[in-house]
């Protein structure tokens, strides 16, 4: 009986290792498999540049038509000024202007599915004094340039040799604070006191974002991912780069200067604003950035990190390009120089479209998203080669990996996760939403790391 009982422990272990992804060797020691060899998620988040900006005319990708090979007729958007209208054209200017980025110019730029919007919000948006408020326009017409691969050549390196995801949208028809409470929560709303008060909010505009529960304090008091995080003992990260931020946190047109640092929350940092985060005693894990390289150079990366820039090296308009693109290529080299590259996945993103010019429909979600296209990356090991990857994806893509990898599949889900909330419903299991799983070999042999210069030649212009 007892031989009989050590063996049935011993095959649900092995059916549990099974499960998870997990082989134990003859050695007895653990061989993760399958989506388990990914040991560290770390999301880079940029800003403001649709997919046709960066990657419209890349071979294979769903890009400019017209272009590059791409069928169809080059598309001309309408131009209220001239009475005619206005077509893609390549740009090497470093600094770009784009247009206004608000939830309302985004539904402007859609303009039912036409995508003929982007230059006529240009000209008709305020002009402001702070030219890279969501609201506002500098009146300069690039919105309708693109970028290639003689301008941003790291960029499209990592496209050649790793993963591009050519339908990556942001999860929220918005600006920049919306797609940030999305990307580390799955959900953007206006709260009161209590969790049960927090209610749909995707624009998050100066009346919903200045009520203040207390004190002057804001309170995002619905459940984040960091909650199922420290729920499963899984370790996380949110990497702070200090500086400014761009953007009124009202999303309105002025606003005095907005300095961040990893213990100022604000738009690209809204985790110390989260109820749970502080419940669960975990605001210490939102760091400066030089914490990330030094985790890098230690081989002690968290299994989950979030890594999100300063103004200066944002590439929202007007940072210059170049400097955003030197900064990215830092941190995936501090990744792959590190011990813990042949375990990682890094998925590289920007938040919103910033007004530039993209040429795809979103398509209909819920009452929240998706919004408009952006570029998207993944560069790992075990990444496929030279891929470009087709699925409808959002932020809400990176959410599920981490999930499935770390979490047996746990969902945000306020129906089983302990911490009921209002939200609409579980963008995780949203039906159009494809797997990133699907842009990785994980049987292939660790890929050796592709470190790349910094600051490499370009065609850009640096001035105007």
């Amino acid at each position: 009986m007892q031989v009989l009982r050590a063996m049935t422990a011993i095959v649900g272990a092995a059916a549990m290792l099974a499960e998870w992804g997990l082989v134990p060797p003859a050695t007895g020691a653990i061989v993760p498999t399958g989506i388990r060899k990914i040991q560290h998620v770390v999301i880079i988040m940029q800003e403001n540049r649709s997919f046709d900006s960066y990657f419209g005319t890349y071979p294979g990708a769903d890009g400019i038509p017209g272009l590059a090979g791409n069928p169809g007729t080059v598309p001309c958007v309408p131009d209220p000024q001239t009475d005619g209208c206005d077509q893609p054209f390549h740009d090497t200017s470093d600094v770009n202007y784009g247009g206004p980025h608000s939830q309302l110019s985004a539904n402007a730029d859609i303009n039912g599915g036409a995508m003929d919007g982007f230059v006529t919000q240009v000209e008709s948006a305020p002009k402001c004094r702070n030219i890279n408020r969501p609201g506002c326009s500098q009146g300069t017409m690039d919105v309708m340039g693109y970028h290639d691969g003689s301008d941003i050549p790291n960029y499209w390196a990592y496209a050649n040799d790793f993963v591009l995801q050519d339908h990556m949208f942001e999860s929220i028809n918005s600006w920049s604070l919306p797609s940030h409470l999305f990307t580390v929560s799955e959900w953007s709303a206006a709260c009161g006191t209590t969790t049960s008060s927090c209610v749909n909010d995707s624009a998050l505009q100066a009346r919903t974002y200045m009520s203040k529960a207390d004190h002057g304090r804001l309170h995002y008091r619905w459940t984040d991912l960091t909650y199922l995080l420290h729920k499963y003992g899984v370790s996380w990260g949110y990497y702070v780069a200090p500086g400014s931020a761009p953007d009124c946190p009202n999303g309105g047109v002025t606003c005095p200067p907005t300095l961040q640092s990893s213990t100022t929350p604000g738009i690209w940092n809204p985790l110390p604003w989260f109820s749970d985060v502080k419940r669960d005693h975990q605001v210490h894990n939102v760091q400066p950035v030089s914490n990330f390289y030094t985790a890098a150079q230690a081989g002690t990366l968290p299994a989950v990190s979030w890594v999100v820039p300063s103004d200066a090296v944002s590439e929202h308009p007007p940072s210059p390009v170049s400097a955003g693109q030197a900064y990215v290529t830092g941190l995936i080299n501090a990744v792959m120089q590190s011990p813990d590259w042949d375990s990682t996945a890094i998925f590289l993103t920007w938040d919103d479209w910033g007004g530039f010019y993209d040429h795809v429909d979103p398509p209909a979600v819920d009452q929240n998203g998706y919004g408009l296209r952006v570029p998207g990356l993944v560069i790992s090991p075990y990444a496929k080669p030279g891929y470009v990857d087709h699925q409808t994806l959002s932020f809400d893509a990176y959410n599920k990996f981490i999930e499935d990898d770390f979490l047996g599949g746990a969902r945000l889900d306020p129906a089983t996760d302990g911490r009921p909330d209002g939200r609409p419903d579980v963008r995780e299991s949203a039906p159009q939403l494809g797997n990133l799983s699907s842009d990785f070999n994980f049987k292939q042999a660790p890929r050796p790391p592709m470190i790349l210069t910094v600051r490499p030649s370009t065609d850009m212009r640096k001035v105007r």
